[in-house]
C-alpha cells in the first residue's frame, strides 16, 4: 500500500513537472534552496522544533522572491530613510 501511494506521489510530481514554465521551475527551485538552507541554519544553531519550521518556510519564501527578482533583473536598493527602490541589478 505504501510503495503504491508513494509510486503515485512520484508519478504525479513527474506529471506536474511538465506543466510548469521556465519561471514557475525557477521559483519552485528558489523555494526549495531557500527552505533547504533555512531548514540547515536552523539546526546548525540548535532551533526546537517551531522555529524550524519558521526558517523553512521563511527561507522558502525569500528563495521564491530571490528567483523571481532575477527573472525581471530588478534589485532593491536602500536609499537610508528605511526605504527602498527597485532598478536595474548592475
Amino acid at each position: 500500500m505504501q510503495k503504491t501511494l508513494i509510486a503515485t506521489a512520484f508519478a504525479a510530481s513527474l506529471a506536474l513537472t511538465g506543466c510548469m514554465t521556465a519561471e514557475q521551475e525557477r521559483q519552485a527551485a528558489g523555494a526549495a534552496i531557500g527552505g533547504s538552507l533555512g531548514l540547515i541554519t536552523a539546526k546548525a544553531l540548535g532551533a526546537n522544533d517551531n522555529w524550524t519550521v519558521v526558517s523553512t518556510l521563511a527561507g522558502a519564501g525569500a528563495g521564491v522572491l530571490v528567483a523571481r527578482n532575477r527573472n525581471n533583473n530588478t534589485c532593491a536598493y536602500s536609499r537610508g530613510d528605511g526605504t527602498y527602490y527597485r532598478a536595474a541589478c548592475p
